[in-house]
Protein backbone atom coordinates (compact mmCIF):
# COMPACT_ATOMS: atom_id res chain seq x y z
CA UNK A 1 0.00 0.00 0.00
CA UNK A 2 1.47 3.35 -1.03
CA UNK A 3 2.03 6.31 1.25
CA UNK A 4 -0.41 8.38 -0.84
CA UNK A 5 -3.07 5.70 -0.43
CA UNK A 6 -2.50 5.69 3.34
CA UNK A 7 -3.10 9.44 3.45
CA UNK A 8 -6.30 9.31 1.39
CA UNK A 9 -7.78 6.34 3.24
CA UNK A 10 -7.15 7.82 6.68
CA UNK A 11 -10.12 7.51 9.03
CA UNK A 12 -10.79 11.25 8.89
CA UNK A 13 -11.05 11.20 5.08
CA UNK A 14 -13.38 8.22 5.14
CA UNK A 15 -16.11 10.37 6.72
CA UNK A 16 -16.57 12.10 3.34
CA UNK A 17 -19.09 10.54 0.93
CA UNK A 18 -17.26 9.39 -2.19
CA UNK A 19 -20.09 8.26 -4.46
CA UNK A 20 -19.92 11.39 -6.61
CA UNK A 21 -16.52 12.93 -5.74
CA UNK A 22 -13.15 11.56 -4.59
CA UNK A 23 -12.36 11.77 -0.89
CA UNK A 24 -10.11 14.65 0.20
CA UNK A 25 -6.39 14.27 0.67
CA UNK A 26 -5.03 14.41 4.22
CA UNK A 27 -2.59 17.27 4.79
CA UNK A 28 -1.42 19.35 7.78
CA UNK A 29 -3.52 22.36 8.78
CA UNK A 30 -1.35 25.48 8.26
CA UNK A 31 -0.72 27.73 11.23
CA UNK A 32 -3.06 30.69 11.69
CA UNK A 33 -1.63 34.23 11.42
CA UNK A 34 -0.79 36.01 14.65
CA UNK A 35 -2.73 39.16 13.75
CA UNK A 36 -6.39 39.50 12.72
CA UNK A 37 -5.46 42.37 10.37
CA UNK A 38 -3.50 39.98 8.15
CA UNK A 39 -6.67 38.09 7.25
CA UNK A 40 -9.06 41.03 6.93
CA UNK A 41 -10.59 40.85 3.47
CA UNK A 42 -13.40 38.33 2.87
CA UNK A 43 -15.66 40.04 5.41
CA UNK A 44 -14.93 43.42 3.86
CA UNK A 45 -15.78 42.04 0.42
CA UNK A 46 -18.99 40.57 1.84
CA UNK A 47 -19.86 43.94 3.38
CA UNK A 48 -18.81 45.82 0.24
CA UNK A 49 -20.82 43.68 -2.15
CA UNK A 50 -23.70 43.63 0.32
CA UNK A 51 -23.72 47.43 0.71
CA UNK A 52 -26.06 47.76 -2.23
CA UNK A 53 -29.73 47.05 -2.68
CA UNK A 54 -30.55 46.52 0.98
CA UNK A 55 -28.49 49.42 2.28
CA UNK A 56 -28.88 52.10 -0.41
CA UNK A 57 -32.31 51.22 -1.78
CA UNK A 58 -34.57 48.74 0.03
CA UNK A 59 -34.21 49.80 3.69
CA UNK A 60 -33.99 53.55 2.89
CA UNK A 61 -37.01 53.14 0.60
CA UNK A 62 -38.95 51.48 3.43
CA UNK A 63 -37.90 54.30 5.77
CA UNK A 64 -39.06 56.87 3.20
CA UNK A 65 -42.51 55.24 3.11
CA UNK A 66 -43.21 54.10 6.70
CA UNK A 67 -40.41 55.49 8.87
CA UNK A 68 -38.08 53.51 11.11
CA UNK A 69 -40.49 50.72 12.04
CA UNK A 70 -38.69 47.98 10.04
CA UNK A 71 -35.01 48.74 10.76
CA UNK A 72 -35.04 46.03 13.44
CA UNK A 73 -35.30 43.44 10.66
CA UNK A 74 -31.83 44.42 9.41
CA UNK A 75 -30.28 43.25 12.66
CA UNK A 76 -32.25 39.99 12.56
CA UNK A 77 -31.13 39.38 8.98
CA UNK A 78 -27.50 40.23 9.71
CA UNK A 79 -27.19 38.06 12.83
CA UNK A 80 -28.77 35.14 10.97
CA UNK A 81 -26.42 35.63 8.02
CA UNK A 82 -23.41 35.90 10.33
CA UNK A 83 -24.02 32.37 11.59
CA UNK A 84 -24.78 31.16 8.06
CA UNK A 85 -21.50 32.63 6.82
CA UNK A 86 -19.55 31.05 9.64
CA UNK A 87 -20.95 27.57 8.96
CA UNK A 88 -20.09 28.03 5.29
CA UNK A 89 -16.61 29.10 6.35
CA UNK A 90 -16.30 26.22 8.83
CA UNK A 91 -16.45 23.66 6.03
CA UNK A 92 -13.99 25.52 3.80
CA UNK A 93 -11.55 26.23 6.64
CA UNK A 94 -11.47 22.51 7.38
CA UNK A 95 -11.33 21.18 3.81
CA UNK A 96 -10.42 23.88 1.28
CA UNK A 97 -13.58 22.85 -0.57
CA UNK A 98 -16.50 25.18 -1.14
CA UNK A 99 -19.78 24.45 0.61
CA UNK A 100 -21.27 23.69 -2.81
CA UNK A 101 -18.69 20.96 -3.33
CA UNK A 102 -19.65 19.59 0.08
CA UNK A 103 -23.34 19.56 -0.88
CA UNK A 104 -22.47 17.77 -4.12
CA UNK A 105 -20.95 14.92 -2.12
CA UNK A 106 -24.49 13.98 -1.03
CA UNK A 107 -26.16 14.53 -4.40
CA UNK A 108 -24.17 15.35 -7.50
CA UNK A 109 -26.55 18.03 -8.74
CA UNK A 110 -26.96 20.15 -5.59
CA UNK A 111 -24.29 22.50 -6.85
CA UNK A 112 -26.06 22.85 -10.18
CA UNK A 113 -29.34 23.68 -8.43
CA UNK A 114 -27.73 26.53 -6.50
CA UNK A 115 -25.79 27.70 -9.54
CA UNK A 116 -29.04 27.98 -11.51
CA UNK A 117 -30.81 29.78 -8.65
CA UNK A 118 -27.88 32.18 -8.27
CA UNK A 119 -28.00 32.96 -11.99
CA UNK A 120 -31.77 33.51 -11.82
CA UNK A 121 -31.32 35.85 -8.87
CA UNK A 122 -28.49 37.86 -10.42
CA UNK A 123 -29.31 37.75 -14.12
CA UNK A 124 -31.52 40.81 -13.63
CA UNK A 125 -28.97 43.70 -13.52
CA UNK A 126 -30.82 45.68 -10.85
CA UNK A 127 -27.60 46.91 -9.21
CA UNK A 128 -26.13 48.21 -12.47
CA UNK A 129 -29.39 49.94 -13.43
CA UNK A 130 -29.56 51.47 -9.94
CA UNK A 131 -26.03 52.83 -10.34
CA UNK A 132 -26.90 54.15 -13.81
CA UNK A 133 -30.02 55.83 -12.42
CA UNK A 134 -27.98 57.67 -9.77
CA UNK A 135 -25.48 58.73 -12.43
CA UNK A 136 -28.32 60.44 -14.29
CA UNK A 137 -29.08 62.42 -11.12
CA UNK A 138 -25.49 63.67 -11.21
CA UNK A 139 -25.47 64.51 -14.91
CA UNK A 140 -28.97 65.95 -14.99
CA UNK A 141 -30.17 63.40 -17.53
CA UNK A 142 -29.11 60.66 -19.90
CA UNK A 143 -30.23 57.18 -20.86
CA UNK A 144 -30.32 54.74 -17.95
CA UNK A 145 -30.36 51.90 -20.47
CA UNK A 146 -27.16 52.87 -22.28
CA UNK A 147 -25.33 53.88 -19.10
CA UNK A 148 -26.21 50.44 -17.68
CA UNK A 149 -24.83 48.75 -20.80
CA UNK A 150 -21.60 50.72 -20.42
CA UNK A 151 -21.28 49.78 -16.75
CA UNK A 152 -21.87 46.10 -17.48
CA UNK A 153 -19.19 46.08 -20.19
CA UNK A 154 -16.80 47.85 -17.79
CA UNK A 155 -17.44 45.14 -15.18
CA UNK A 156 -16.57 42.47 -17.75
CA UNK A 157 -13.31 44.22 -18.62
CA UNK A 158 -12.29 44.78 -14.97
CA UNK A 159 -12.81 41.12 -14.06
CA UNK A 160 -11.06 39.93 -17.23
CA UNK A 161 -8.00 42.18 -17.10
CA UNK A 162 -7.23 42.03 -13.35
CA UNK A 163 -4.03 39.94 -12.88
CA UNK A 164 -5.52 38.22 -9.80
CA UNK A 165 -9.28 38.65 -9.61
CA UNK A 166 -9.61 38.33 -5.82
CA UNK A 167 -7.03 41.05 -5.19
CA UNK A 168 -8.77 43.46 -7.57
CA UNK A 169 -12.14 42.74 -6.01
CA UNK A 170 -10.83 43.14 -2.46
CA UNK A 171 -9.31 46.53 -3.27
CA UNK A 172 -12.46 47.77 -5.02
CA UNK A 173 -14.71 46.75 -2.13
CA UNK A 174 -12.36 48.20 0.51
CA UNK A 175 -12.39 51.53 -1.37
CA UNK A 176 -16.17 51.37 -1.52
CA UNK A 177 -16.53 50.62 2.21
CA UNK A 178 -14.21 53.52 3.04
CA UNK A 179 -16.24 55.89 0.84
CA UNK A 180 -19.53 54.78 2.40
CA UNK A 181 -18.16 55.24 5.92
CA UNK A 182 -17.05 58.77 5.03
CA UNK A 183 -20.55 59.52 3.73
CA UNK A 184 -22.12 58.20 6.92
CA UNK A 185 -19.79 60.12 9.23
CA UNK A 186 -20.35 63.39 7.39
CA UNK A 187 -24.09 62.78 7.12
CA UNK A 188 -24.40 62.02 10.83
CA UNK A 189 -23.06 65.52 11.56
CA UNK A 190 -24.51 67.73 8.83
CA UNK A 191 -27.70 66.06 7.62
CA UNK A 192 -29.34 64.18 10.51
CA UNK A 193 -31.06 66.63 12.86
CA UNK A 194 -31.43 66.39 16.62
CA UNK A 195 -35.12 65.62 16.16
CA UNK A 196 -34.24 62.64 13.95
CA UNK A 197 -31.76 61.34 16.50
CA UNK A 198 -34.47 61.69 19.15
CA UNK A 199 -36.68 59.38 17.08
CA UNK A 200 -34.06 56.62 17.10
CA UNK A 201 -35.85 54.63 19.88
CA UNK A 202 -38.79 54.20 17.48
CA UNK A 203 -36.76 51.40 15.88
CA UNK A 204 -37.72 49.39 18.97
CA UNK A 205 -40.85 51.08 20.33
CA UNK A 206 -42.65 51.27 16.97
CA UNK A 207 -41.25 48.03 15.50
CA UNK A 208 -43.68 46.36 13.13
CA UNK A 209 -44.03 44.44 9.86
CA UNK A 210 -45.62 46.99 7.48
CA UNK A 211 -47.05 44.54 4.92
CA UNK A 212 -49.56 47.25 4.11
CA UNK A 213 -48.70 49.29 2.13
CA UNK A 214 -45.35 47.78 1.13
CA UNK A 215 -46.13 44.12 0.46
CA UNK A 216 -44.40 41.00 1.76
CA UNK A 217 -42.15 40.54 -1.29
CA UNK A 218 -40.44 43.88 -0.67
CA UNK A 219 -40.05 43.23 3.06
CA UNK A 220 -38.64 39.76 2.43
CA UNK A 221 -36.24 41.27 -0.09
CA UNK A 222 -34.98 43.75 2.49
CA UNK A 223 -34.55 41.05 5.13
CA UNK A 224 -32.84 38.61 2.76
CA UNK A 225 -30.54 41.33 1.37
CA UNK A 226 -29.63 42.87 4.74
CA UNK A 227 -25.91 42.40 4.28
CA UNK A 228 -25.55 39.62 1.74
CA UNK A 229 -28.29 37.17 0.83
CA UNK A 230 -28.74 34.34 -1.64
CA UNK A 231 -25.63 33.12 -3.39
CA UNK A 232 -23.41 35.77 -1.82
CA UNK A 233 -23.36 33.90 1.48
CA UNK A 234 -22.27 30.71 -0.30
CA UNK A 235 -19.39 32.46 -2.04
CA UNK A 236 -17.75 33.12 1.35
CA UNK A 237 -16.21 29.71 0.68
CA UNK A 238 -14.53 30.96 -2.48
CA UNK A 239 -13.36 34.25 -0.97
CA UNK A 240 -11.74 32.77 2.15
CA UNK A 241 -10.17 30.07 -0.03
CA UNK A 242 -8.66 32.74 -2.29
CA UNK A 243 -7.44 34.59 0.81
CA UNK A 244 -5.68 31.41 1.99
CA UNK A 245 -7.73 30.69 5.11
CA UNK A 246 -7.08 27.30 6.72
CA UNK A 247 -6.90 24.40 4.28
CA UNK A 248 -7.81 26.85 1.52
CA UNK A 249 -4.12 27.82 1.45
CA UNK A 250 -3.50 24.70 -0.65
CA UNK A 251 -5.88 25.87 -3.39
CA UNK A 252 -4.63 28.18 -6.21
CA UNK A 253 -6.43 31.44 -6.95
CA UNK A 254 -8.23 32.48 -10.15
CA UNK A 255 -6.00 34.69 -12.31
CA UNK A 256 -6.69 36.56 -15.52
CA UNK A 257 -6.19 34.65 -18.78
CA UNK A 258 -5.06 37.94 -20.35
CA UNK A 259 -2.72 39.55 -17.80
CA UNK A 260 -1.97 36.74 -15.36
CA UNK A 261 -1.30 33.03 -15.35
CA UNK A 262 -4.59 31.09 -15.30
CA UNK A 263 -4.85 28.71 -12.36
CA UNK A 264 -7.56 26.11 -11.92
CA UNK A 265 -8.57 25.04 -8.42
CA UNK A 266 -8.70 21.28 -7.82
CA UNK A 267 -12.12 19.66 -7.83
CA UNK A 268 -11.78 18.29 -4.30
CA UNK A 269 -9.98 19.49 -1.22
CA UNK A 270 -8.04 18.40 1.84
CA UNK A 271 -8.64 17.48 5.47
CA UNK A 272 -6.38 17.37 8.52
CA UNK A 273 -6.12 14.73 11.21
CA UNK A 274 -7.61 16.06 14.49
CA UNK A 275 -4.38 15.83 16.47
CA UNK A 276 -3.84 18.14 19.43
CA UNK A 277 -1.49 20.34 17.39
CA UNK A 278 -3.96 20.63 14.53
CA UNK A 279 -6.88 21.31 16.86
CA UNK A 280 -4.92 24.12 18.49
CA UNK A 281 -4.32 25.63 15.05
CA UNK A 282 -8.01 25.09 14.21
CA UNK A 283 -9.14 27.02 17.28
CA UNK A 284 -6.94 29.93 16.22
CA UNK A 285 -8.32 29.91 12.68
CA UNK A 286 -11.90 29.65 13.93
CA UNK A 287 -11.41 32.53 16.35
CA UNK A 288 -9.85 34.75 13.67
CA UNK A 289 -12.54 33.93 11.10
CA UNK A 290 -15.36 34.72 13.53
CA UNK A 291 -13.76 38.04 14.46
CA UNK A 292 -13.14 38.98 10.85
CA UNK A 293 -16.81 38.46 9.96
CA UNK A 294 -18.12 40.20 13.08
CA UNK A 295 -15.88 43.28 12.83
CA UNK A 296 -16.35 43.78 9.11
CA UNK A 297 -19.47 42.22 7.63
CA UNK A 298 -21.87 42.59 10.59
CA UNK A 299 -20.69 45.87 12.12
CA UNK A 300 -20.13 47.81 8.88
CA UNK A 301 -23.36 46.60 7.31
CA UNK A 302 -25.60 47.35 10.28
CA UNK A 303 -24.18 50.85 10.75
CA UNK A 304 -24.71 51.51 7.05
CA UNK A 305 -28.33 50.35 7.08
CA UNK A 306 -29.01 52.35 10.23
CA UNK A 307 -27.53 55.61 8.91
CA UNK A 308 -28.92 55.37 5.37
CA UNK A 309 -32.36 54.70 6.86
CA UNK A 310 -31.95 57.68 9.18
CA UNK A 311 -30.89 59.87 6.25
CA UNK A 312 -33.96 58.82 4.30
CA UNK A 313 -36.22 59.31 7.33
CA UNK A 314 -34.74 62.73 8.05
CA UNK A 315 -35.08 64.01 4.50
CA UNK A 316 -38.05 62.49 2.68
CA UNK A 317 -40.31 60.59 5.11
CA UNK A 318 -43.77 62.11 5.02
CA UNK A 319 -42.93 64.30 2.05
CA UNK A 320 -46.09 64.84 -0.08
CA UNK A 321 -46.01 63.24 -3.52
CA UNK A 322 -42.92 61.14 -2.82
CA UNK A 323 -42.42 58.54 -5.56
CA UNK A 324 -42.81 54.89 -4.56
CA UNK A 325 -39.85 53.78 -6.68
CA UNK A 326 -36.09 54.34 -6.79
CA UNK A 327 -36.53 57.99 -7.77
CA UNK A 328 -36.99 58.73 -4.07
CA UNK A 329 -33.17 58.87 -4.09
CA UNK A 330 -33.32 61.86 -6.45
CA UNK A 331 -35.62 63.66 -4.01
CA UNK A 332 -33.41 62.67 -1.09
CA UNK A 333 -30.33 64.09 -2.80
CA UNK A 334 -32.15 67.33 -3.59
CA UNK A 335 -33.27 67.70 0.04
CA UNK A 336 -29.72 67.01 1.21
CA UNK A 337 -28.48 69.78 -1.09
CA UNK A 338 -30.87 72.21 0.55
CA UNK A 339 -30.18 71.05 4.11
CA UNK A 340 -26.41 70.56 4.09
CA UNK A 341 -25.23 72.29 0.92
CA UNK A 342 -25.02 71.34 -2.78
CA UNK A 343 -21.76 69.49 -2.18
CA UNK A 344 -23.38 66.92 0.14
CA UNK A 345 -26.21 66.06 -2.24
CA UNK A 346 -23.63 65.48 -4.98
CA UNK A 347 -21.48 63.41 -2.60
CA UNK A 348 -24.52 61.29 -1.73
CA UNK A 349 -25.20 60.51 -5.39
CA UNK A 350 -21.52 59.93 -6.26
CA UNK A 351 -20.94 57.46 -3.43
CA UNK A 352 -24.31 55.83 -4.07
CA UNK A 353 -23.52 55.34 -7.76
CA UNK A 354 -20.04 53.98 -7.02
CA UNK A 355 -21.37 51.75 -4.23
CA UNK A 356 -23.99 50.17 -6.47
CA UNK A 357 -21.46 49.73 -9.31
CA UNK A 358 -19.01 48.00 -6.94
CA UNK A 359 -21.87 45.77 -5.77
CA UNK A 360 -22.66 44.83 -9.37
CA UNK A 361 -18.96 44.05 -9.89
CA UNK A 362 -18.93 41.75 -6.86
CA UNK A 363 -22.20 40.08 -7.84
CA UNK A 364 -20.97 39.21 -11.33
CA UNK A 365 -17.75 37.91 -9.74
CA UNK A 366 -19.39 35.69 -7.14
CA UNK A 367 -22.01 34.32 -9.53
CA UNK A 368 -19.25 33.37 -11.96
CA UNK A 369 -17.19 31.79 -9.15
CA UNK A 370 -20.08 29.64 -7.98
CA UNK A 371 -21.01 28.46 -11.47
CA UNK A 372 -17.39 27.77 -12.47
CA UNK A 373 -16.71 25.86 -9.26
CA UNK A 374 -19.82 23.69 -9.69
CA UNK A 375 -19.24 22.95 -13.38
CA UNK A 376 -15.57 22.05 -12.92
CA UNK A 377 -16.14 19.94 -9.81
CA UNK A 378 -19.01 17.80 -11.06
CA UNK A 379 -19.24 18.08 -14.84
CA UNK A 380 -16.08 19.34 -16.58
CA UNK A 381 -13.11 18.21 -14.51
CA UNK A 382 -10.62 18.64 -17.37
CA UNK A 383 -11.58 22.28 -17.98
CA UNK A 384 -9.67 25.07 -16.25
CA UNK A 385 -11.77 26.85 -13.62
CA UNK A 386 -10.42 30.22 -14.79
CA UNK A 387 -11.70 29.53 -18.31
CA UNK A 388 -15.16 28.67 -17.00
CA UNK A 389 -15.12 31.74 -14.73
CA UNK A 390 -14.44 34.24 -17.49
CA UNK A 391 -16.94 32.58 -19.82
CA UNK A 392 -19.68 33.00 -17.20
CA UNK A 393 -18.62 36.62 -16.55
CA UNK A 394 -19.23 37.54 -20.18
CA UNK A 395 -22.46 35.56 -20.44
CA UNK A 396 -23.82 37.50 -17.45
CA UNK A 397 -22.62 40.80 -18.88
CA UNK A 398 -24.08 40.23 -22.34
CA UNK A 399 -27.38 38.78 -21.11
CA UNK A 400 -27.68 41.70 -18.68
CA UNK A 401 -27.18 44.10 -21.58
CA UNK A 402 -29.89 42.26 -23.50
CA UNK A 403 -32.33 42.51 -20.59
CA UNK A 404 -32.00 46.28 -20.21
CA UNK A 405 -32.04 46.85 -23.98
CA UNK A 406 -35.29 44.89 -24.09
CA UNK A 407 -36.82 47.43 -21.73
CA UNK A 408 -36.55 45.76 -18.31
CA UNK A 409 -34.76 48.57 -16.55
CA UNK A 410 -36.86 49.36 -13.42
CA UNK A 411 -34.32 48.79 -10.63
CA UNK A 412 -36.72 48.25 -7.72
CA UNK A 413 -38.65 45.49 -9.52
CA UNK A 414 -35.42 43.75 -10.59
CA UNK A 415 -34.05 43.89 -7.03
CA UNK A 416 -37.20 42.45 -5.47
CA UNK A 417 -37.13 39.55 -7.98
CA UNK A 418 -33.49 38.87 -7.08
CA UNK A 419 -34.14 39.04 -3.34
CA UNK A 420 -37.09 36.63 -3.41
CA UNK A 421 -35.04 34.01 -5.27
CA UNK A 422 -32.19 34.60 -2.80
CA UNK A 423 -34.49 33.99 0.16
CA UNK A 424 -35.56 30.65 -1.29
CA UNK A 425 -31.91 29.64 -1.70
CA UNK A 426 -31.15 30.52 1.91
CA UNK A 427 -34.00 28.31 3.12
CA UNK A 428 -32.56 25.30 1.30
CA UNK A 429 -28.85 25.70 2.04
CA UNK A 430 -29.42 26.48 5.72
CA UNK A 431 -30.75 22.94 6.08
CA UNK A 432 -27.96 21.42 3.99
CA UNK A 433 -25.28 23.14 6.10
CA UNK A 434 -26.59 21.43 9.24
CA UNK A 435 -26.29 18.02 7.55
CA UNK A 436 -22.89 18.77 6.00
CA UNK A 437 -21.15 20.13 9.09
CA UNK A 438 -22.57 17.49 11.44
CA UNK A 439 -22.15 14.41 9.28
CA UNK A 440 -18.89 14.97 7.41
CA UNK A 441 -16.52 16.93 9.64
CA UNK A 442 -14.62 15.25 12.48
CA UNK A 443 -16.34 15.34 15.86
CA UNK A 444 -13.87 17.85 17.33
CA UNK A 445 -14.64 20.59 14.76
CA UNK A 446 -18.24 19.90 13.71
CA UNK A 447 -21.12 22.31 14.37
CA UNK A 448 -22.35 22.39 17.98
CA UNK A 449 -25.91 22.47 19.33
CA UNK A 450 -26.15 26.25 19.72
CA UNK A 451 -25.20 27.05 16.15
CA UNK A 452 -27.34 24.18 14.90
CA UNK A 453 -30.31 25.86 16.58
CA UNK A 454 -29.50 29.16 14.84
CA UNK A 455 -29.40 27.41 11.46
CA UNK A 456 -32.70 25.79 12.35
CA UNK A 457 -34.05 29.30 12.91
CA UNK A 458 -32.71 30.28 9.48
CA UNK A 459 -34.52 27.35 7.86
CA UNK A 460 -37.75 28.37 9.59
CA UNK A 461 -37.36 32.10 8.85
CA UNK A 462 -36.60 31.87 5.15
CA UNK A 463 -38.90 28.91 4.62
CA UNK A 464 -41.91 30.76 6.05
CA UNK A 465 -41.05 33.99 4.24
CA UNK A 466 -40.58 32.18 0.92
CA UNK A 467 -43.92 30.38 1.30
CA UNK A 468 -45.83 33.53 2.27
CA UNK A 469 -44.25 35.52 -0.55
CA UNK A 470 -45.16 32.81 -3.06
CA UNK A 471 -48.76 32.82 -1.81
CA UNK A 472 -48.87 36.62 -2.07
CA UNK A 473 -47.52 36.71 -5.60
CA UNK A 474 -49.76 33.87 -6.83
CA UNK A 475 -52.74 35.70 -5.33
CA UNK A 476 -51.93 38.74 -7.46
CA UNK A 477 -52.30 36.62 -10.59
CA UNK A 478 -55.98 35.86 -9.89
Amino acid sequence: MTRQHDRVTSSVAWRFPAKHLPRPEVRPLPEAPTSTWRIIGPGVIAAGVGLASGEFILFPYIASQVGLVFVWAALVGLVTQYFLNMEIERYTLATGETALTGFSRFWRHWGLVFAILTILANLWPGWATSSATMITYLTGGGSVTWITVGLLLLIGLVLTLAPVVYVALERAEMLKVAAVLVLLLVGAVVAISADTWADLPKIVTDASVPINPLGLALLMGALAFAGAGGGQNLVQSNWIRDKGFGMGSYVPRISSPVTGKPEAAPSTGFIFEPTEEHLSRWRSWWRFANREQLYTFVLITFLTILFTSLLSYATVYGKPGLANDISFLRTEGQVLKSAAGPWFGVLFWVIGAFSLFAAALGIVDYTSRLVADVVKTAYAKDTKESTLYFAVVWVLVLVGCGIVLAGFAQPLILLVISACVGGLMMFVYSALLIVLNRKVLPRQIRIRAGRTAVLGWSVLLFGVLSFLTLVEQVGKLF
